[in-house]
């Protein structure tokens, strides 16, 4: 029999809520583990979640102290400073805010001169790094994770993704200086070998794919399908997004 309650899903009533829930979550899987390795996706869905712990960074810097941060995605071909990177809004959301160390932070050169060699770096970083204590995800609304998007097959490691063209509209890239050229991304195998992961999702937006997700069939054209494959899933979502039921099961 499908286990039809593999993720820890929590309806929350608003963005708010949302990141409050997700603040405390990821407080409480730091005091476990102080050193902690997180996977931060950027975005809407975790940028609350992200502002919290700042609060609570100025009012307990020991939390965070020894916290180290990897971004796991990231726009190629955008120069490292302009404003719709990964880059630039982990530095304003996360890095700064939390006091995050250079030695604590490891990510994607947005530019790279030879962009396989690019990901050979990542995944030796991660082969040494590894694997993440928490990886913090957001969901696409074709069922995307980070940029592994719909196709025949999904890459395993770090590796360029082709934009789908509804990824190039995301709302991170309207300000932008140029569009994206290609996506940099961690693989499947990557984000499952994490030891948790926090799945954020909010928003109208969001809607039709959550209830896909919450339909346990996994399949390379819903990529966010393969974390029905994974032990230890936390999925936080607003009252908005959550508003439409899973589709029935079909059966032969």
């Amino acid at each position: 029999m499908t286990n039809t309650n593999r993720f820890d899903l929590r309806v929350l009533p608003d963005d708010e809520a949302l990141g409050q829930q997700a603040a405390e979550w990821l407080a409480g899987e730091i005091r476990k583990k102080p050193d902690a390795l997180l996977g931060l996706a950027t975005g809407n869905s975790p940028s609350r979640a992200y502002d919290l712990l700042a609060a609570r960074h100025r009012a307990e810097p020991e939390l965070l102290a020894r916290v180290r941060v990897l971004k796991i995605d990231e726009w190629g071909g955008l120069a490292m400073d302009d404003p719709g990177t990964c880059e630039v809004y982990l530095q304003e959301k996360v890095v700064r805010p939390w006091a995050v160390s250079a030695d604590r932070y490891f990510g994607w050169q947005s530019r790279p001169t030879d962009p396989p060699a690019e990901c050979g770096r990542v995944r030796r970083w991660l082969a040494g790094n590894g694997p993440m204590d928490v990886c913090v995800l957001g969901l696409g609304v074709n069922g995307h994770l980070l940029m592994n998007e719909p196709a025949d097959g999904l890459e395993p490691g770090p590796h360029l993704a082709e934009l789908a063209e509804t990824t190039k509209q995301h709302g991170m890239l309207k300000d932008a200086r140029h569009q994206p050229q290609f996506g940099l991304c961690l693989g499947m195998a990557d984000i499952l070998q994490a030891r948790k992961i926090l799945l954020l999702v909010s928003g109208s937006s969001k809607t039709q794919p959550l209830a896909r997700l919450r339909e346990p069939m996994v399949t390379t054209q819903f990529p966010a399908s393969f974390l029905w494959l994974h032990p230890a899933v936390t999925l936080l979502c607003d009252r908005e997004a959550a508003s439409q039921p899973p589709p029935p099961l079909t059966t032969l």
